[in-house]
């Protein structure tokens, strides 16, 4: 067998303690073992100090550094789409508070309409004029920005519903100047006469031609009802700066006039003045909401499509033009030949 193999054949009488690895260890003082150490000899006595050899920790093994040369081309990342996506992170988070305003707007006006008890058919009753239970004529409109009217728009109506009542007050301190300056001077009794048609005559119709379209507009968004409120306001604004001007016998108490009369009669002038001072605020802010009002109208998706769309709808939708125009083919197909 140990021809074929490179270990020679153990022999019977070896001794494994008589070793000479083991001998060395055993005769080796340095080592507490227990053929040394015997604690029955010595009570009192510690045991002899073992003194480990010291054996130094293995150095970390260091990583191959990726040097580069100069040569080689590095890629640190691609920094030109960062500007995209966060162009489009920003427009996702927009319109994602904009759906979050919307459903609580609409959440806001479930809750009122549940407050007001109104039911999907039910309709409101009017409530403009505010006009006491005992006069013989109701009111006219319905009216609630806090209810009707969204949230983002609701200061501009109610500055346009402030803005008419102050021009109403306006009209009636014309009035009042114009009854003034007939008391000194009878002669201008047809400018008296004409300041009380137009206090008659501006005060509902301001209220009927331009605010209660811009009311409507904002309201339900309409396209029609923010093009008959820049046409009748526009129109409004040049009868602003013509009662500013006030020109003799118009029955607008104007700088002119003002200027005229404080000659003759300073009191009355000075009633006059502040009257012009109205008319001249009065057309400063026409002009300011007029443009303040198109600049929202613009943000909106109004155009002059959809207002021709709507016009369509609302006179296809009168029961009385659809009877008219119903009544004229009958009529032109029953008629001789």
């Amino acid at each position: 067998m140990s021809k074929y193999t490179s270990f020679p054949e153990p022999a019977e009488d070896q001794n494994p303690f008589q070793d000479p690895a083991v001998t060395q260890h055993s005769s080796n003082t340095e080592y507490a073992t227990l053929d040394l150490y015997n604690p029955f000899d010595k009570p009192a006595g510690p045991p002899p100090p073992y003194e480990a050899s010291s054996l130094s920790a293995p150095a970390p093994a260091q990583t191959p550094s990726s040097a580069t040369t100069p040569n080689e081309a590095r890629s640190y990342g691609s920094y030109s789409s960062q500007p995209a996506v966060n162009a489009t992170t920003a427009e996702l988070l927009r319109k994602q508070e904009e759906l979050e305003r919307k459903a609580q707007e609409l959440e806001r006006r479930e809750r009122e309409l549940q407050s007001h008890s109104l039911g999907p058919g039910a309709t409101r009753q009017n409530n403009w004029p505010p006009l006491p239970s005992f006069f013989p004529v109701g009111p006219c409109f319905y009216q609630d920005i806090s209810l009707e009217i969204s949230q983002r728009f609701q200061r501009t109506v109610t500055i346009m519903y402030y803005f008419w009542m102050f021009c109403a007050f306006t009209f009636l301190f014309n009035l009042i100047s114009s009854l003034a300056l007939f008391c000194v001077d009878t002669s201008t009794g047809s400018g008296f006469g004409l300041s009380i048609l137009w206090a008659l005559l501006f005060t509902p119709c301001s209220f009927v031609c331009w605010y209660r379209p811009v009311y409507k507009a904002f309201r339900s968004d309409s396209s029609f009802n923010f093009f008959i409120f820049f046409f009748i306001f526009f129109a409004q604004d040049c009868v602003f700066v013509i009662m500013t001007i006030g020109i003799p016998g118009s029955g607008f108490s104007g700088w002119i006039v003002s200027l005229a009369v404080l000659a003759k009669s300073p009191a009355v002038g000075v009633i006059m003045i502040m009257n012009a001072i109205l008319f001249t605020a009065q057309t400063a802010m026409g002009v300011f909401l007029l443009k303040k009002i198109h600049s929202m109208y613009r943000q909106t998706d109004a155009s002059f499509q959809k207002a021709q769309a709507e016009f369509a709808t609302e006179v296809m939708s009168n029961q009385a033009v659809r009877q008219a125009a119903a009544n004229a083919a009958q009529g032109a197909f029953t008629a001789p030949r």
